[in-house]
């Protein structure tokens, strides 16, 4: 992004950097995520309006923990430190960090002991969350405190000569009560930034860039049929028309008819150049025998831009490769971001093939879902077409624990197309993220009339998100449950048992693999 106002978020590790990122681009204002090794002259290209140190799971005085340059305070700018970077900004200037005797954990009661910009309208005694075992126990030269806890005397601190802020406390999460107008004290009476990004701008910026980088090459698609991928191709329809040629690929891993449905919504809604392959004999055959979900999702993402490769010398002057990545696959496929490690590589991310002869355009590589989905309103695409469930591009590759097999593909189609269906008649389609079916490899006792069988277990899996980046799973009514298990072992021969997945995330991820 460029020629907009940005605030920075260096990343320590914090389980909510994430959260940061959103409450800042909700309230009208891009942020971008960067690994605290940022060099000082990157920081000076990305000219941010402020910086934001995050929290982390370390002690500053460990061996080894995340540190930063020292010359980020002689740029200037308005910087707040949370959690472990407020720790860290009085270690590096002189005051003391030592471990708590009480650690704080949970809800604590912030204590306003002075007026500031920071903490401007925020009420005396909201409840703030805390996360921390270390505390500060003496605060550099030139700051003063202006709010505490009952385990935290230094519970926010500022320096306005400097221009440095720092609260204990985590403002981005939803438990602390007055935390996004903390935020937001920071964005617009500190750091005085406008709040001017919205979808309509971000729109008419990145057709500005796309048609400068394409120039008078053409670009290929790659049109899953997802909204992720979709979006993307109308917006870069309108920034180069014809020189885009859309291309969808049956992987052989699609739901149900979705390849069809795909071609024919996009050929009879838009002016789109689309071509369909099918390519599932390639996929499959590929595939053979492989169980593991990393090596799965390589041969996936490899063989998907050998596809697209193929037809794209088939067309003159093709340069460009666009896809629908977005910021969560990029934070969980690259362990580049504080002390995270890779959860998984995302076939569109960390599946790409080292050598690739066409360049990527990602218009949404910096943007959460949601954001993606605001986008696609601005663009005037169909409410119901918008509001699809995410589907992962390894397709059901990754819904099928094991070896990938016709039969397998099969029974796991009709249980999803099942519960899908159910979702959609009850009404609860919209208010669920992302749900769907998983066939486990394994095999259960059951009895089907007289005769004993031993045959397939499918589990669903259905949970509610803003990003994707965390979820909670749905809490259907039992009876619900229990009509969807019956349709399911009626209707498809090959499984004898449902189970209801019923975890979180973190700590487990959305997909099984």
């Amino acid at each position: 992004m460029t020629q907009q106002e940005l605030i920075l978020i260096l990343d320590f590790g914090s389980q909510y950097t994430q959260l940061i990122a959103r409450r800042i681009r909700e309230s009208g204002v891009y942020s971008e995520i960067h690994p605290y090794t940022i060099s000082l002259e990157k920081i000076r290209q990305l000219n941010p309006k402020g910086i934001i140190l995050s929290g982390g799971p370390m002690s500053v005085y460990d061996d080894g923990a995340p540190n930063i340059d020292q010359g980020i305070f002689s740029l200037g700018l308005p910087i707040l430190g949370i959690c472990y970077g407020l720790q860290l900004i009085c270690k590096i200037l002189g005051g003391k960090v030592e471990p708590a005797k009480s650690r704080e954990y949970g809800k604590a009661n912030l204590k306003i002991s002075k007026e500031s910009m920071l903490l401007q309208g925020v009420k005396d005694n909201s409840i703030v969350w805390m996360s921390h075992g270390d505390y500060l126990t003496e605060i550099p030269s030139g700051f003063e405190v202006i709010a505490t806890s009952e385990n935290s005397p230094y519970c926010a601190m500022i320096n306005p000569s400097m221009n440095i802020f720092g609260v204990q406390f985590h403002p981005e999460v939803v438990h602390s009560e007055e935390g996004m107008k903390i935020i937001n004290n920071f964005l617009f009476s500190i750091c005085k930034v406008k709040g001017e990004w919205t979808p309509k701008h971000f729109i008419e910026s990145k057709i500005a860039e796309i048609k400068n980088t394409v120039g008078n090459k053409k670009a290929i698609c790659a049109l899953s049929g997802g909204v992720d991928s979709s979006v993307a191709a109308i917006l870069v329809n309108k920034a180069i028309g014809e020189k885009l040629i859309c291309v969808h690929v049956d992987t052989g891993l699609m739901r149900l008819n979705e390849s069809h449905i795909i071609e024919e919504m996009f050929r009879q809604n838009y002016k789109l150049n689309l071509i369909s392959i099918n390519a599932s004999d390639l996929f499959l055959r590929r595939l053979a025998g492989v169980s593991d979900p990393e090596k799965k999702r390589k041969i996936i993402g490899t063989t998907f831009i050998e596809v697209f490769e193929e037809h794209a010398r088939k067309f003159s002057d093709v340069g460009f490769l666009v896809q629908g990545t977005l910021y969560p696959d990029v934070i969980e496929s690259v362990p580049v971001f504080g002390s995270s490690v890779t959860i998984k590589s995302h076939h569109n991310v960390g599946g790409l093939p080292e050598k690739m002869n066409l360049k990527l355009i990602e218009p949404f590589r910096e943007l959460f879902k949601d954001e993606v989905r605001r986008i696609g309103r601005e663009l005037e695409l169909p409410e119901e077409f918008i509001e699809r469930h995410p589907f992962p591009g390894p397709g059901l590759a990754v819904r099928i624990l094991g070896d990938i097999t016709d039969e397998k593909l099969a029974v796991l189609r009709q249980a999803d197309e099942i519960f899908i269906n159910e979702i959609k008649r009850a009404g609860l389609y919209n208010k669920i993220w992302q749900a769907f079916a998983v066939l486990l490899p394994i095999q259960t006792v059951g009895v089907m009339g007289d005769a004993r069988t031993y045959e397939n277990v499918v589990a669903l899996r259905a949970v509610t998100s803003t990003d994707g980046m965390t979820a909670d799973w749905y809490g259907f009514e039992n009876s619900f449950l229990a009509d969807v298990s019956n349709k399911i072992i009626r209707n498809i021969r090959g499984i004898n048992r449902v189970v209801y997945d019923i975890s979180s995330k973190p700590p487990s991820t959305i997909e099984w693999e």
